[in-house]
């Protein structure tokens, strides 16, 4: 099929979807360099999330596609902008993702880079933000992804709106308040919040997903606008984070409203209580809850928490929660007697005797899950650090044989690895395939002992893919090539956080 794709002159069609495939930034950028049909290509797909790379040139791309009047404007704080306007590309109409914390930091970095003086650099700021918006606008990018803060300049958030074809054809909208202590706000600056907020969801027409973080005191008009949206045939997924639940009454109606929801996600949310929870058991529809995270707050009450698993448990593929919670060993016994589609496990905080609950949830689970977790936190290090020693140690000993055959990723960041117990867990593990390996540090005077455990019984083995050790393992990279074995830093591996996944998955 794919010759007869290139015969019949869809190479660039088969191109793209390799280019989207590998994801690769050094290699899109090698693709520029081929030929011409290869750049055409990769330069779009490199211009998507052009500000999540965190990088404050590319600003002066955008600005070039400045009209004369606002170069006259950038001129009056210093700025030279007499580069043409002709490029090859049209770089802004690429743009696919924005994120406008992102494209905030990007500005401030290319002002204290390019301005000699600070005293009008918030002004500078706001115009360069003002200005690069109305060239994404102008130049007709169409954008798929937007995070957005709304109260944080309500003109720029009055042109978006009043723009409606550049977000009217977003599938994932987040939304986030600033500030978010709206305690402080005057009623009409509140208003204007609820009112953008509303207008925001009220203008989308293909909206897929949505995520509401951090919004506090304005979830409740949020909900209130989603229930009254275009949304209800589109939306299929929704995502709560940070949020406290707390006098929401209304969400049996909101999700009633969506017919073809799929996925709910629920992570460091507060006001899980009974009155929250009897909404979503008076829901006449599957309540499906596919993350659960569960932080440290004393508002999280064990009944609600099992009538919560009773109704949607058998969905739950995602769950995390802090060991600090004084119910987190019946919470254990609660997922692993309700929850058996369990695929992503973080487990933060102190373990302490509760460690056993876990092997219990892991062996529960089998072969589903792809990721796990297991961190212990710096916190505890100075007060429990002989007890934290001994958890360790149980976890090495005990951990490989509750594993499943194939696991997608495994990050172990322990107190107290000895050379000793790390070669039992390999050798308990060693029917274990692990596509990715994180472990924060091997305790051994030996520098030689940590590559021969892992020659002995992961690399000629072939049981990893990819190795993340914060001990410097860069200079068996070439060896380890050979078994098709990848060493990477240990930060570039690891995962920024439960949010971040699932953000990412869904």
């Amino acid at each position: 099929m794919a010759r007869s794709k290139i015969f019949s002159g869809d190479l660039p069609e088969l191109l793209d979807k390799i280019m989207r495939y590998c994801n690769d930034i050094s290699t899109l950028y090698s693709c520029i360099l081929v030929n011409r049909t290869w750049c055409r290509i990769a330069i779009p797909l490199l211009w998507e999330d052009p500000f999540s790379f965190h990088d404050h040139r590319i600003i002066d791309c955008h600005l070039r596609n400045s009209s004369e009047n606002d170069k006259m404007k950038l001129k009056e704080y210093g700025i030279k902008n007499d580069l043409s306007s002709n490029t090859l590309f049209n770089y802004p109409s690429f743009i696919k993702c924005l994120d406008t914390q992102d494209l905030l930091y990007c500005i401030n970095k290319w002002v204290v880079s390019t301005s000699s003086t600070l005293i009008n650099s918030l002004n500078l700021t706001r115009l360069i933000y003002k200005l690069l918006f109305e060239i994404f606008i102008e130049n007709e990018a169409n954008l798929h992804t937007f995070k957005v803060e709304i109260g944080r300049d309500r003109n720029l958030i009055e042109l978006i709106l009043q723009n409606s074809n550049f977000i009217n054809n977003v599938k994932n909208l987040i939304i986030q308040v600033f500030p978010r202590n709206a305690d402080n706000l005057t009623k009409t600056e509140k208003d204007i919040i609820i009112e953008h907020t509303s207008r925001m969801i009220n203008s989308q027409k293909n909206l897929k997903k949505i995520n509401f973080r951090s919004i506090e005191s304005f979830l409740y008009d949020s909900l209130l606008s989603l229930k009254n949206s275009n949304c209800s045939n589109t939306l299929k997924t929704i995502m709560f984070y940070n949020v406290n639940f707390g006098n929401i009454l209304i969400l049996k109606e909101v999700i009633e409203h969506l017919n073809v929801l799929e996925s709910i996600h629920m992570i460091y949310c507060r006001s899980l209580n009974s009155g929250f929870i009897q909404q979503i058991n008076n829901i006449n529809k599957p309540f499906k809850l596919r993350s659960l995270f569960i932080g440290n707050s004393r508002s999280y009450q064990i009944n609600s928490i099992q009538l919560l698993l009773q109704k949607s448990g058998i969905y739950l593929e995602n769950f995390g929660f802090n060991f600090e919670y004084n119910g987190s060993k019946k919470i254990l016994k609660l997922i692993t007697k309700y929850c058996t589609r369990i695929k992503f496990l973080e487990l933060p905080g102190f373990i302490n005797r509760k460690i056993y609950s876990v092997f219990d949830l892991i062996k529960s689970i089998g072969q589903n899950l792809n990721y796990l977790d297991i961190i212990f936190h710096g916190m505890y290090i100075d007060y429990y650090g002989e007890e934290l020693t001994k958890i360790s140690s149980t976890i090495l000993k005990s951990l490989g044989k509750f594993l499943p055959l194939r696991i997608k990723y495994l990050h172990l960041f322990l107190y107290d690895i000895t050379a000793k117990d790390f070669e039992i867990f390999l050798r308990s593990s060693h029917k274990t395939f692990i596509e990715k390996l994180l472990i924060n540090y091997i305790k051994t005077e030996d520098k030689d002992i940590l590559p021969n455990l892992l020659d002995k019984y992961i690399i000629k083995r072939k049981r990893v893919s990819y190795l993340g050790f914060i001990d410097d393992l860069f200079y068996l990279e070439e060896e380890y090539k050979s078994y098709n074995v990848i060493i990477k830093d240990y930060y570039d591996l690891v995962h920024t956080g439960f949010y971040d996944c699932i953000n990412e998955w869904y």
